[in-house]
């Protein structure tokens, strides 16, 4: 039997009101589809934090009111998110900057002679701090459906050495928002002895994740993405590895004594726990946006944001279906589930030409390029014609390599229909008529020079 779920409305961001100008010097409102980069700040995240600023102190030891008040909320928002991630008895959640600082502070902390594993499809944040920390990393084939993906890890895992291991996965992609099979990737991982991490950058917006069911060791994600500003990230999961590394940073906070030896050294003790990789002054506005924009979904209902996406995703795939010059660009096949994330190339467009055209023409907000999520989009793009336009396309950045890039559209829980239906009107518009505007590179970027004649 089939369970109805009432369409929820767009959740009040930042912005939603904001004019923009078009070429033409009339002004539009503008139609945010870059979620996947940053969101809007909720509305009620902005509320929160206006109503906290005023009595913000610095956390920790402090004797005064201030100091003891934003203490209490930063060590609630913790729990807060705790709660919103569905956390295990004994995980920690630690707050950094964002899952590329999550990521690098996990890489910090694994165990030497560990082994890595990561598709060769994740975001550079997921992708590199592996390696940079010295680690030895295998480096998966891009899948090209769900159970193949499971297959290759476990052939991996099955020739691998004895000793420490980690699958580092996407929870949903960033170019083609395609959700990955995390719990069955996890099942495989913990039969060979393997933890993983999740990175969620771009799941936990969308839908609801919970650690336990999932049952990964690890999950990272970012404040931007989760419609609170302020540059804070979460990092969650098992305290071993992290309570064993050396601290991330060293510095006050992290100590819990500090003393002059006899022979001119110093002896430390750290601590354990949270505290140990927080070094600093921490970003307690950050982490309360984060606590108030999980409060804020949790709130809204994830069944009823999650069955508004889809009916948003399966307008936009519809709409574009409908466009022969459009492709698509899905690892897993045109009907893979999806978040509110796409990209594709326009057939006789360069990428940052037609991405231009929807800004200066439309009020449109769009990305275009490889995301940080090189190998993959070339991957997907293969060999796609480059179309040269007035404004050129981006030079390679390695000898040999071809000029390619893709655009993409994504939204989210303050997305209306509206942004979609102009996106998809202004898409059919310069596909049959072409752009109004003439554009010439200027430093890099397509910007509109002058009306075109006729």
């Amino acid at each position: 039997m089939s369970v109805s779920v009432d369409l929820c409305s767009p959740l009040a961001v930042l912005g939603h009101d904001v004019q923009v100008p078009l070429a033409s010097g009339a002004k539009v409102g503008y139609a945010a589809l870059d979620y996947a980069a940053s969101a809007p700040a909720l509305q009620r995240v902005w509320d929160d934090v206006a109503a906290y600023a005023p009595y913000y102190g610095s956390v920790h030891r402090g004797a005064g009111y201030l100091s003891q008040l934003s203490t209490d909320l930063f060590e609630q928002s913790r729990r807060t998110v705790a709660e919103f991630l569905d956390l295990r008895e004994g995980d920690q959640v630690v707050f950094t900057r964002a899952t590329t600082d999550s990521l690098n502070l996990l890489a910090a902390a694994v165990p030497a002679g560990a082994r890595v594993f990561a598709f060769e499809t994740e975001h550079h944040a997921s992708l590199l701090p592996w390696a940079h920390a010295g680690l030895e990393v295998a480096y998966l084939r891009a899948p090209r459906s769900r159970a193949e993906a499971v297959e290759a890890l476990e052939a991996a895992l099955a020739a691998a050495p004895e000793g420490p291991k980690l699958l580092c996965v996407t929870g949903a992609s960033n170019v083609t928002g395609e959700l990955w099979p995390v719990a069955e990737l996890t099942a495989t991982a913990h039969r060979y002895g393997a933890r993983v991490v999740l990175d969620a950058a771009q799941l936990a917006p969308h839908h609801r994740v919970s650690v336990r069911e999932l049952d990964v060791d690890w999950i990272a994600f970012s404040g931007h993405k989760l419609y609170a500003p302020f540059g804070a990230g979460v990092l969650a999961g098992r305290a071993d590895w992290l309570d064993a590394a050396e601290p991330y940073l060293a510095g006050g906070g992290a100590t819990r004594t500090v003393a002059r030896e006899l022979d001119g050294s110093v002896a430390v003790q750290w601590h354990s726990g949270p505290a140990r990789h927080e070094a600093g002054s921490p970003n307690v506005i950050g982490a309360y946006a984060i606590a108030s924009a999980c409060r804020a979904l949790t709130e809204a209902g994830f069944d009823a944001l999650e069955a508004r996406e889809r009916q948003l995703v399966d307008r936009l795939t519809a709409g574009l279906a409908e466009i022969p010059e459009v492709r698509v660009l899905n690892l897993f096949g045109a009907g893979s589930a999806r978040v509110g994330v796409l990209s594709f190339v326009v057939r006789g467009w360069n990428s940052s030409h037609f991405s231009a055209a929807l800004s200066a023409e439309y009020g449109i907000g769009v990305r275009d390029g490889l995301f940080c999520a090189h190998p993959l989009v070339r991957t997907l793009l293969g060999d796609e014609d480059v179309a040269v336009s007035e404004c050129g396309a981006p030079e390679p950045s390695l000898p040999g390599e071809r000029s390619l890039n893709a655009i993409r559209v994504s939204f989210g829980a303050g997305t209306p229909d509206e942004h979609i239906e102009r996106f998809l009107t202004a898409v059919r518009e310069l596909v049959t008529d072409g752009a109004a505007w003439n554009y010439r590179n200027e430093g890099g970027r397509c910007v509109a020079d002058s009306r075109r004649e006729g």
